[in-house]
């Protein structure tokens, strides 16, 4: 074929309109399959310009490198190329670990009741996919710059000085290296998973995201707090969900002995008909202390999961607060006080004249002789 800048022209348009056409042809099938499968309108959004742009890439390089005329500055336009090529194939195979991703979160959702599974299998594919992209990255950032002709020898005296900068590396990256197989084994482990409940330095709150080097957690008060992987593989926290989202609170109440626990416990049961935040599975009123004048009276409910249940409390310490307040108000909390008349004391000695006298001259007959010797008359020889 003759390179000639016309016919390079010629094959550049040819490519141009294959691209749209073998794009035009591949997006009609695919929406057509996206009429009864769900996943192929997923891949249309995930993958299409990426493909475009892949498909384009290709076709304009196959037309370059046949019909470009022979430059000085041929080999740096097929270089050019060749990184495009790599840069969109490593955005391509990114997109598909999207898709993948996006039909295996749509298989497993966590909007039901007993998720436990799904969360499993949320948590593994989010971290499989972020570790399949930063690998697509890394390579494909590493064959960019091998495409260099200086970097070869670069990276030649790299690996003969391997040994030392390892151990720089080791150092350097230990950290963060650490952090990395914490949330590798953080996703295998099942020990959390996303949307578990969890209690972390005295906070509550759900697992939002969980990354090969941070999890961040979503306070019950909208705060996010971002801990590093391996906090949850060297620190002991609290998973409310890791097992199943049932749970059991508690109540308490400190009120009068006059209270009556029998009546207080037949109101439990008619606070807990008129509510749908109690799944009916445990319902308990019990005295569990009464000492320092105050009556300890404990009541137990349980609910489907953690936010459930905290309603549920709440209700039903309103909902008896206010029972007590109209139907028992001698049950709520008072403070005696015994008021008694300060008795004489007896093993003090009886004063003479005035009984509130004290001191040196006052209180007893020795006291009065000393008196006599400094107010009687005085003798003189």
């Amino acid at each position: 074929m003759n390179r000639t800048w016309i016919v390079f022209a010629i094959s550049s348009a040819l490519a141009l309109v294959v691209a749209v056409a073998v794009t035009a042809v591949v997006a009609l099938v695919v929406r057509l399959i996206a009429r009864r499968k769900q996943w192929a309108a997923t891949l249309i959004r995930r993958a299409r310009i990426p493909f475009r742009i892949v498909l384009l890439v290709l076709l304009l390089w196959v037309a370059m490198a046949s019909t470009l005329p022979a430059t000085d500055w041929l080999p740096a336009v097929n270089q050019v190329f060749l990184i495009l090529a790599i840069a969109s194939g490593a955005w391509l195979l990114c997109a598909l670990a999207l898709f993948v991703e996006d039909i295996a979160l749509a298989r497993y959702r966590i909007d039901r009741r007993d998720n436990r599974i799904a969360r499993r299998a949320r948590t593994q594919v989010q971290i499989l996919r972020r570790l399949a992209m930063a690998v697509v990255i890394v390579l494909a950032a590493g064959a960019i710059l091998l495409t260099f002709p200086g970097a070869q020898a670069v990276g030649a005296s790299v690996l003969a000085s391997a040994g030392i900068v390892s151990i720089i590396a080791g150092l350097a990256a230990q950290s963060t290296l650490a952090n990395v197989f914490a949330g590798m084994q953080i996703a295998f482990s099942d020990a959390i998973r996303v949307d578990d409940v969890v209690i972390v330095e005295n906070e509550w709150g759900r697992i939002e995201e969980i990354t090969l080097t941070y999890v961040v957690v979503h306070i019950w008060d909208d705060r996010r707090m971002v801990l590093p992987s391996t906090y949850f593989t060297a620190q002991p926290f609290q998973n409310w969900t890791r097992r199943n989202s049932e749970l059991l609170g508690s109540v308490e109440f400190d009120l009068d002995w006059r209270v009556t626990p029998g009546e207080m416990r037949e109101e439990l049961g008619r606070i807990l008909a008129r509510t749908d935040l109690w799944d009916q599975r445990v319902s308990v009123l019990q005295v569990t202390d009464a000492v320092g004048g105050f009556v300890r009276v404990r009541i137990l409910v349980t609910a489907i999961d953690a936010p459930t249940l905290f309603d549920l409390r709440c209700f039903v310490r309103e909902e008896m607060i206010a029972w007590l307040y109209r139907q028992s108000p001698q049950s709520i909390p008072r403070t005696r006080v015994r008021m008694v008349e300060e008795e004489p004391d007896i093993s003090r000695p009886s004063h003479v004249g005035d009984p509130d006298a004290v001191g040196l001259f006052h209180g007893d007959r020795d006291a009065e002789g000393r008196a006599s010797m400094f107010t009687g008359p005085i003798e003189t020889r």
